[in-house]
Protein backbone atom coordinates (compact mmCIF):
# COMPACT_ATOMS: atom_id res chain seq x y z
CA UNK A 1 0.00 0.00 0.00
CA UNK A 2 1.15 3.81 -0.27
CA UNK A 3 1.27 5.68 2.67
CA UNK A 4 1.63 9.74 2.49
CA UNK A 5 2.89 10.83 5.90
CA UNK A 6 3.08 14.39 7.18
CA UNK A 7 4.71 15.67 10.50
CA UNK A 8 5.65 19.18 11.02
CA UNK A 9 8.44 19.45 13.89
CA UNK A 10 11.24 17.48 15.48
CA UNK A 11 9.46 15.40 18.07
CA UNK A 12 6.93 14.13 15.48
CA UNK A 13 9.74 13.46 13.17
CA UNK A 14 10.67 11.49 16.04
CA UNK A 15 7.23 9.69 16.29
CA UNK A 16 7.09 9.07 12.69
CA UNK A 17 9.76 7.88 12.05
CA UNK A 18 9.31 4.77 14.87
CA UNK A 19 5.73 4.47 13.12
CA UNK A 20 7.25 4.12 9.65
CA UNK A 21 9.65 1.32 11.11
CA UNK A 22 6.85 -0.60 12.08
CA UNK A 23 4.50 0.29 8.82
CA UNK A 24 7.16 -1.13 6.83
CA UNK A 25 7.40 -4.18 9.14
CA UNK A 26 3.73 -5.13 8.83
CA UNK A 27 3.22 -4.23 5.30
CA UNK A 28 6.52 -5.22 3.12
CA UNK A 29 5.63 -3.67 0.12
CA UNK A 30 4.95 -0.10 1.67
CA UNK A 31 6.04 2.85 -0.22
CA UNK A 32 6.21 5.84 1.96
CA UNK A 33 6.68 9.37 1.02
CA UNK A 34 5.95 12.40 2.75
CA UNK A 35 6.46 15.44 4.74
CA UNK A 36 8.67 15.64 7.95
CA UNK A 37 12.48 15.11 8.46
CA UNK A 38 15.69 12.98 8.55
CA UNK A 39 14.24 10.49 11.14
CA UNK A 40 11.58 9.83 8.78
CA UNK A 41 13.96 9.75 5.67
CA UNK A 42 16.41 6.91 7.83
CA UNK A 43 13.14 4.69 8.54
CA UNK A 44 12.52 4.69 4.66
CA UNK A 45 10.18 7.64 3.80
CA UNK A 46 10.89 9.37 0.60
CA UNK A 47 11.17 13.00 1.63
CA UNK A 48 9.65 15.87 -0.39
CA UNK A 49 10.00 18.93 2.22
CA UNK A 50 11.50 19.10 5.71
CA UNK A 51 10.15 20.50 8.96
CA UNK A 52 12.58 22.62 9.34
CA UNK A 53 10.78 25.19 6.94
CA UNK A 54 7.42 24.79 8.29
CA UNK A 55 8.23 25.25 12.40
CA UNK A 56 6.74 28.19 13.30
CA UNK A 57 5.62 28.79 16.77
CA UNK A 58 2.55 31.23 18.12
CA UNK A 59 -0.56 32.98 16.63
CA UNK A 60 1.57 36.21 15.24
CA UNK A 61 4.42 33.98 13.99
CA UNK A 62 2.10 31.65 12.08
CA UNK A 63 0.17 35.21 11.11
CA UNK A 64 3.56 36.63 9.83
CA UNK A 65 4.32 34.05 7.83
CA UNK A 66 0.86 33.53 6.34
CA UNK A 67 2.12 33.73 2.62
CA UNK A 68 4.47 30.94 2.84
CA UNK A 69 2.48 28.79 4.12
CA UNK A 70 0.11 28.65 1.70
CA UNK A 71 2.25 28.24 -0.74
CA UNK A 72 3.46 25.05 1.06
CA UNK A 73 -0.27 23.92 1.41
CA UNK A 74 -0.71 24.25 -2.30
CA UNK A 75 2.44 22.31 -3.08
CA UNK A 76 1.68 19.38 -0.82
CA UNK A 77 -1.63 18.76 -2.39
CA UNK A 78 -0.61 18.70 -5.40
CA UNK A 79 2.10 16.21 -3.93
CA UNK A 80 -0.81 13.85 -2.97
CA UNK A 81 -2.82 14.48 -5.83
CA UNK A 82 0.51 13.05 -8.25
CA UNK A 83 1.15 9.95 -5.76
CA UNK A 84 -2.25 9.25 -5.25
CA UNK A 85 -1.83 7.14 -1.85
CA UNK A 86 -4.21 4.86 0.19
CA UNK A 87 -3.96 6.67 3.38
CA UNK A 88 -2.80 10.41 4.56
CA UNK A 89 -1.08 9.97 7.49
CA UNK A 90 -1.11 13.43 10.02
CA UNK A 91 0.78 13.54 12.73
CA UNK A 92 0.12 16.58 14.73
CA UNK A 93 0.58 19.66 13.60
CA UNK A 94 -2.88 20.90 13.39
CA UNK A 95 -2.98 24.34 11.21
CA UNK A 96 -1.43 22.48 8.70
CA UNK A 97 -2.64 18.97 9.07
CA UNK A 98 -6.36 19.64 8.72
CA UNK A 99 -6.33 21.64 6.33
CA UNK A 100 -4.74 18.99 4.18
CA UNK A 101 -7.10 16.15 5.96
CA UNK A 102 -10.43 18.17 4.31
CA UNK A 103 -8.40 18.21 1.01
CA UNK A 104 -7.80 14.48 1.20
CA UNK A 105 -11.03 13.68 2.20
CA UNK A 106 -12.99 15.50 -0.48
CA UNK A 107 -10.34 13.76 -2.72
CA UNK A 108 -11.66 10.12 -1.66
CA UNK A 109 -8.69 9.03 0.62
CA UNK A 110 -8.51 7.43 3.65
CA UNK A 111 -7.58 9.48 6.31
CA UNK A 112 -5.85 8.64 10.02
CA UNK A 113 -4.39 10.82 12.39
CA UNK A 114 -1.65 9.66 14.44
CA UNK A 115 -1.22 11.81 17.91
CA UNK A 116 -4.37 14.19 18.33
CA UNK A 117 -4.21 18.14 17.44
CA UNK A 118 -4.27 19.39 21.37
CA UNK A 119 -8.00 20.88 20.29
CA UNK A 120 -8.84 19.86 23.88
CA UNK A 121 -6.80 23.37 24.79
CA UNK A 122 -8.56 25.20 22.62
CA UNK A 123 -10.93 25.51 20.08
CA UNK A 124 -12.60 22.49 21.02
CA UNK A 125 -15.39 22.62 18.68
CA UNK A 126 -12.74 21.48 15.98
CA UNK A 127 -13.60 17.96 17.27
CA UNK A 128 -16.69 18.16 15.18
CA UNK A 129 -14.64 18.47 11.39
CA UNK A 130 -12.12 16.21 12.93
CA UNK A 131 -15.02 13.62 13.06
CA UNK A 132 -16.20 14.73 9.70
CA UNK A 133 -12.84 14.67 7.99
CA UNK A 134 -10.27 12.21 10.16
CA UNK A 135 -10.97 8.60 9.40
CA UNK A 136 -9.64 7.17 12.22
CA UNK A 137 -7.69 9.25 15.13
CA UNK A 138 -5.27 7.92 17.27
CA UNK A 139 -4.31 9.14 20.31
CA UNK A 140 -1.52 8.89 22.79
CA UNK A 141 -2.90 11.21 25.86
CA UNK A 142 -5.17 9.23 28.33
CA UNK A 143 -7.79 12.02 28.56
CA UNK A 144 -8.54 12.33 24.95
CA UNK A 145 -10.82 9.16 24.44
CA UNK A 146 -13.04 10.71 27.20
CA UNK A 147 -12.57 14.04 25.18
CA UNK A 148 -13.72 12.59 21.85
CA UNK A 149 -16.48 10.67 23.48
CA UNK A 150 -18.25 14.12 23.91
CA UNK A 151 -18.67 14.27 20.43
CA UNK A 152 -19.79 10.59 19.64
CA UNK A 153 -16.19 10.22 18.06
CA UNK A 154 -14.17 6.46 18.99
CA UNK A 155 -10.48 6.73 19.33
CA UNK A 156 -7.76 4.45 19.21
CA UNK A 157 -5.58 5.01 22.48
CA UNK A 158 -2.55 3.79 21.57
CA UNK A 159 -0.59 4.50 24.38
CA UNK A 160 2.14 7.11 24.84
CA UNK A 161 5.44 6.84 22.10
CA UNK A 162 7.45 9.41 24.89
CA UNK A 163 7.22 6.31 27.42
CA UNK A 164 8.06 3.81 24.40
CA UNK A 165 11.31 6.01 23.78
CA UNK A 166 11.91 6.59 27.83
CA UNK A 167 11.97 2.94 28.93
CA UNK A 168 14.22 1.74 25.85
CA UNK A 169 16.65 4.21 26.77
CA UNK A 170 20.06 2.74 27.94
CA UNK A 171 21.59 5.42 29.42
CA UNK A 172 25.49 5.97 28.09
CA UNK A 173 27.82 5.27 31.29
CA UNK A 174 30.71 7.68 30.09
CA UNK A 175 27.99 10.39 29.34
CA UNK A 176 30.29 12.86 31.68
CA UNK A 177 33.81 11.62 30.80
CA UNK A 178 32.47 11.88 26.79
CA UNK A 179 31.20 15.43 27.50
CA UNK A 180 34.03 16.76 29.84
CA UNK A 181 31.62 17.34 32.72
CA UNK A 182 32.52 17.03 36.14
CA UNK A 183 32.64 14.05 38.33
CA UNK A 184 32.13 15.68 41.51
CA UNK A 185 29.06 18.42 40.71
CA UNK A 186 25.31 17.57 40.30
CA UNK A 187 24.02 18.31 37.14
CA UNK A 188 20.83 20.63 36.13
CA UNK A 189 19.48 20.16 32.65
CA UNK A 190 18.56 23.12 30.91
CA UNK A 191 15.94 22.43 28.29
CA UNK A 192 15.37 25.12 25.98
CA UNK A 193 12.95 23.32 23.24
CA UNK A 194 14.28 22.83 19.88
CA UNK A 195 13.03 25.21 17.98
CA UNK A 196 14.71 28.93 17.02
CA UNK A 197 11.86 31.08 18.36
CA UNK A 198 11.74 29.05 22.18
CA UNK A 199 15.52 28.98 22.42
CA UNK A 200 15.81 32.88 21.40
CA UNK A 201 12.35 33.58 24.56
CA UNK A 202 14.28 30.72 26.48
CA UNK A 203 17.53 29.93 26.99
CA UNK A 204 19.10 33.81 28.58
CA UNK A 205 16.51 33.79 30.95
CA UNK A 206 17.11 30.03 32.56
CA UNK A 207 20.90 30.39 32.25
CA UNK A 208 21.10 33.61 34.50
CA UNK A 209 20.46 31.78 37.32
CA UNK A 210 23.31 29.85 37.59
CA UNK A 211 25.15 32.28 40.13
CA UNK A 212 22.88 30.80 42.41
CA UNK A 213 24.17 27.36 42.06
CA UNK A 214 27.42 27.40 41.72
CA UNK A 215 28.05 23.81 43.54
CA UNK A 216 26.24 22.45 40.14
CA UNK A 217 26.78 22.17 36.68
CA UNK A 218 24.57 23.77 33.95
CA UNK A 219 24.44 21.56 30.85
CA UNK A 220 22.11 22.59 27.77
CA UNK A 221 20.66 20.24 25.56
CA UNK A 222 21.40 21.40 22.15
CA UNK A 223 20.07 20.53 18.93
CA UNK A 224 22.32 19.44 15.92
CA UNK A 225 20.13 21.73 13.26
CA UNK A 226 21.53 24.79 15.13
CA UNK A 227 25.53 25.38 14.59
CA UNK A 228 27.91 25.11 18.44
CA UNK A 229 28.00 29.26 17.46
CA UNK A 230 24.94 29.68 18.13
CA UNK A 231 24.49 28.43 20.84
CA UNK A 232 27.48 30.05 22.35
CA UNK A 233 26.36 33.10 21.90
CA UNK A 234 23.85 32.81 25.08
CA UNK A 235 27.60 30.85 26.82
CA UNK A 236 28.32 34.16 28.76
CA UNK A 237 29.51 32.27 31.48
CA UNK A 238 32.27 29.50 30.25
CA UNK A 239 31.19 26.86 33.32
CA UNK A 240 28.04 26.05 31.04
CA UNK A 241 28.36 22.86 28.58
CA UNK A 242 26.03 22.41 25.69
CA UNK A 243 25.82 18.66 24.40
CA UNK A 244 24.13 18.25 21.27
CA UNK A 245 21.39 15.41 20.42
CA UNK A 246 21.82 13.59 24.26
CA UNK A 247 18.61 14.44 26.22
CA UNK A 248 17.57 11.50 27.26
CA UNK A 249 21.90 10.87 28.24
CA UNK A 250 21.39 14.18 29.99
CA UNK A 251 17.94 13.67 32.00
CA UNK A 252 19.46 10.05 32.97
CA UNK A 253 22.43 11.81 34.87
CA UNK A 254 20.79 15.36 36.26
CA UNK A 255 19.73 15.95 39.83
CA UNK A 256 16.81 18.71 38.88
CA UNK A 257 15.97 20.08 35.13
CA UNK A 258 14.76 23.52 33.52
CA UNK A 259 12.39 22.75 31.04
CA UNK A 260 10.71 24.81 28.10
CA UNK A 261 6.80 23.55 28.14
CA UNK A 262 6.30 20.95 25.75
CA UNK A 263 6.63 16.90 25.11
CA UNK A 264 10.42 17.47 27.08
CA UNK A 265 8.15 17.77 30.05
CA UNK A 266 6.74 14.67 30.06
CA UNK A 267 9.89 12.63 29.17
CA UNK A 268 11.78 14.77 32.08
CA UNK A 269 9.15 13.33 34.10
CA UNK A 270 9.37 9.90 33.25
CA UNK A 271 13.52 10.12 33.45
CA UNK A 272 12.07 10.87 37.43
CA UNK A 273 13.93 13.83 37.09
CA UNK A 274 12.58 17.06 39.76
CA UNK A 275 11.91 20.04 37.20
CA UNK A 276 10.65 23.23 36.54
CA UNK A 277 8.47 24.40 33.30
CA UNK A 278 9.12 27.37 31.53
CA UNK A 279 7.48 28.77 29.09
CA UNK A 280 7.66 32.65 27.08
CA UNK A 281 6.31 33.88 23.53
CA UNK A 282 5.51 37.09 22.17
CA UNK A 283 2.69 39.33 23.90
CA UNK A 284 0.57 38.97 21.13
CA UNK A 285 0.74 35.08 20.89
CA UNK A 286 0.42 34.96 25.20
CA UNK A 287 -2.42 37.60 24.68
CA UNK A 288 -4.42 35.71 22.38
CA UNK A 289 -3.69 32.22 24.35
CA UNK A 290 -4.98 33.43 27.43
CA UNK A 291 -8.28 34.08 25.10
CA UNK A 292 -8.60 31.02 23.79
CA UNK A 293 -7.07 28.37 25.83
CA UNK A 294 -9.40 25.94 27.29
CA UNK A 295 -7.16 23.83 29.84
CA UNK A 296 -5.64 24.37 33.41
CA UNK A 297 -1.92 23.63 32.60
CA UNK A 298 0.25 23.95 29.64
CA UNK A 299 2.23 21.23 30.86
CA UNK A 300 1.76 17.46 29.79
CA UNK A 301 2.85 16.47 33.38
CA UNK A 302 -0.12 18.23 34.56
CA UNK A 303 -2.45 17.61 32.39
CA UNK A 304 -2.05 13.81 32.51
CA UNK A 305 -2.17 13.95 36.59
CA UNK A 306 -4.88 16.17 36.20
CA UNK A 307 -3.56 18.49 38.69
CA UNK A 308 -0.64 20.94 39.46
CA UNK A 309 2.59 18.23 39.75
CA UNK A 310 5.33 20.65 38.87
CA UNK A 311 4.97 24.28 38.80
CA UNK A 312 4.60 25.97 35.48
CA UNK A 313 6.26 29.50 35.41
CA UNK A 314 4.63 31.35 32.39
CA UNK A 315 5.33 34.61 30.76
CA UNK A 316 5.36 37.27 33.82
CA UNK A 317 6.22 34.78 35.99
CA UNK A 318 9.32 33.93 34.21
CA UNK A 319 11.83 35.10 35.58
CA UNK A 320 15.32 34.75 37.42
CA UNK A 321 14.07 35.10 40.83
CA UNK A 322 10.98 33.07 40.35
CA UNK A 323 13.14 30.10 38.74
CA UNK A 324 16.16 30.33 41.94
CA UNK A 325 12.82 29.94 44.17
CA UNK A 326 11.46 27.01 42.46
CA UNK A 327 15.32 24.95 41.91
CA UNK A 328 15.70 25.18 45.31
CA UNK A 329 12.56 23.60 46.40
CA UNK A 330 12.98 20.18 44.05
CA UNK A 331 16.78 20.30 45.16
CA UNK A 332 16.22 21.11 49.12
CA UNK A 333 12.79 20.61 49.82
CA UNK A 334 12.46 16.96 50.98
CA UNK A 335 9.00 17.29 50.70
CA UNK A 336 8.11 19.39 47.86
CA UNK A 337 10.44 17.10 46.52
CA UNK A 338 8.35 13.80 47.12
CA UNK A 339 4.72 15.74 46.15
CA UNK A 340 6.72 16.52 42.59
CA UNK A 341 7.59 12.52 42.47
CA UNK A 342 4.09 10.82 43.24
CA UNK A 343 2.77 12.85 40.81
CA UNK A 344 5.15 11.53 38.11
CA UNK A 345 4.35 7.88 39.49
CA UNK A 346 0.36 8.49 39.07
CA UNK A 347 1.75 9.67 35.56
CA UNK A 348 3.30 6.76 34.35
CA UNK A 349 -0.09 5.02 36.11
CA UNK A 350 -2.41 6.95 33.42
CA UNK A 351 -0.25 5.94 30.62
CA UNK A 352 0.34 2.09 30.60
CA UNK A 353 2.42 0.24 29.32
CA UNK A 354 2.04 0.06 25.45
CA UNK A 355 4.47 -0.41 22.40
CA UNK A 356 2.23 2.75 20.71
CA UNK A 357 4.05 2.68 17.09
CA UNK A 358 3.48 -1.56 16.97
CA UNK A 359 0.06 -0.80 18.04
CA UNK A 360 -0.68 2.04 15.67
CA UNK A 361 0.86 0.06 12.77
CA UNK A 362 -1.06 -2.93 13.56
CA UNK A 363 -4.03 -1.05 13.86
CA UNK A 364 -3.87 0.96 10.36
CA UNK A 365 -3.11 -1.94 8.83
CA UNK A 366 -5.73 -3.69 9.76
CA UNK A 367 -8.47 -0.66 9.17
CA UNK A 368 -6.96 -0.57 5.49
CA UNK A 369 -7.24 -3.93 4.67
CA UNK A 370 -11.00 -3.77 5.83
CA UNK A 371 -13.35 -4.26 3.52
Amino acid sequence: MKYYIIAGERSGDLHASNLIKQLRLKDPDAEIRGWGGDMMQEAGMELVKHYQELAFMGFAEVFKNLFKIFRFLKECKADIKAFNPDVVILVDYAGFNMRIAKFAKARGLKVFYYISPKIWAWNQGRAHKIKKYVDRMFVIMPFEEEFYGRYNYKVDYIGNPVNDSVSDHVACSDFRARNRLYNNKPIIAILPGSRRQEIENMLHVMLSVLPSFRDYQFVVAGVSNFSKEYYEEYNKDKNIKIVYDQTYDLLAHSKAALVTSGTATLETALFNVPQVVCYKTSAISYYIGKQVIKVPYISLVNLIANKPVVTELIQDDFTPKKIVAELKQILFDKYFLKKQLDGYALVRQKIGEYRTAERAAELMVGYLNEK
